[in-house]
């Protein structure tokens, strides 16, 4: 393939041919337990009937209409994400990366519609990771995204620690328009951020005149259990930003606006081709009609505490920590072992695990995952671990 494909992703050798639930197979018959579920993205799991049946329902009818009119499915699917996450205006896209340019130029404009041209600074955190995009990128608190082959990356943007107190002390003044923030870090290392200083970088920050954005690409739509993970930290948002699982599969994302930040664009200011396109909106519609239950994400709860029970009670040498909320999972490995290792030695096993950050493995499943699938993958799982503890 990297004859044809250009190989950014680093990609094992390994080619699906079909899956169902939280279960792929290869081109060899091989049986894989998804750890992983496309990166947080295939939330509802594999073949999931309802989700097939309404992309193929809406394939039939309409894939796709110029943004210049209105889809049937886009308003009722807007209207009801709105009401379920208490936002006033919706913009979708088609990427996470896409969702957070759209609210950094919302920051900026908003920055400048109060303060003038100096409040144009974007505060966001360590270790936080917001995109690939030039100015996504820069955002990103993680010195490693940030080479100088692609450089001069673009100004206004400054970094402080999370969950440091001392931090916020000079963080924010007349020159900020915006803290940008993830609820839960997924690729900085599944860091959860306390809510606490959640709650207080969110007040120093609008003392300051600025607004507070979530980066909810990773953490929204169920994944921590509930709907939006800034609704367990309480810091109401102006800005918030989802993908991955919105659409269960489907290329999209959406920028929420609300208060201070819902009049803020306005014609012109921000447009996407593609974007909420009568497709996407009909999977997200199943999406959110499934997550939307408080039932459902209980049972979220349950199998993130499940997972991490269990690990913590091999008690094996190499875990450091087991971190994260809801099925949002991170094994802090010790530094004498890479964590790629352990997920290569996972694939090969047949399970798909990712990596965050220098020393942690990452499981994201899908949220409909069973506790059967669950057992297998941890077998699995043990079974690496231990034979790294040889």
């Amino acid at each position: 393939m990297e004859k044809v494909v250009v190989n950014n992703y680093g990609s094992f050798d390994v080619t699906f041919v079909k899956a169902k639930g939280s279960t792929m197979w290869d081109i060899n018959k091989k049986k894989y337990i998804d750890f992983i579920a496309g990166i947080g993205v295939n939330c509802l799991g594999h073949n999931y009937k309802p989700l097939v049946k309404a992309i193929a329902k809406q394939a039939k009818k309409q894939i796709h209409i110029s943004n210049y009119f209105f889809s049937d499915v886009g308003i009722c699917y807007s209207l009801d994400l709105l009401e379920q996450t208490g936002f006033d205006r919706a913009f979708f896209g088609n990427s996470g990366a896409e969702a957070n340019e759209a609210a950094i130029k919302l920051a900026r404009k908003y920055g400048f519609l109060n303060g003038g041209a100096k409040r144009n600074t974007i505060v966001t955190l360590e270790s936080s990771f917001h995109g690939r995009t030039l100015a996504t990128l820069t955002a990103t608190g993680q010195d490693k995204f940030h080479p100088d082959c692609f450089a001069p990356y673009p100004v206004g943007f400054k970094t402080i620690k999370a969950n440091d107190f001392e931090s916020l002390k000079g963080a924010f003044d007349d020159t900020t328009a915006a803290l940008f923030m993830e609820c839960i870090q997924g690729e900085g290392g599944v860091n959860v951020i306390d809510k606490e200083w959640a709650q207080a970088a969110a007040k120093a920050a609008r003392d300051a005149g600025a607004i507070v954005m979530c980066d909810e690409v990773q953490t929204g739509i169920g994944r921590t259990g509930t709907f939006l993970a800034s609704d367990a930290l309480e810091i109401n948002p102006e800005v918030v930003t989802l993908a991955k699982g919105i659409a269960g599969g489907i290329p999209m994302g959406a920028c929420l606006f609300r208060g201070k930040a819902k009049d803020v664009f306005v014609a012109g200011d921000h447009q996407s081709t593609f974007a909420g396109n009568p497709l996407a909106c009909s999977a997200a519609e199943i999406v959110l009609a499934v997550v939307n239950n408080e039932d459902f994400l209980k049972d979220v709860v349950n199998k993130g505490d499940y997972i991490r029970n269990i690990i913590k009670s091999w008690d094996l040498p190499i875990v450091k920590d087991v971190k994260g909320k809801g099925l949002m999972i991170g094994t802090q490995i010790v530094d004498t072992i890479k964590p790629f290792d352990i997920e290569v030695k996972c694939l090969e096993e047949g399970l798909c695990t990712t990596t965050a950050g220098k020393d942690v493995v990452r499981f994201l499943p899908p949220l409909t995952i069973s506790y059967d699938e669950i057992d297998e993958g941890l077998k699995i799982y043990k079974k690496v671990l231990e034979s790294f503890c040889k």
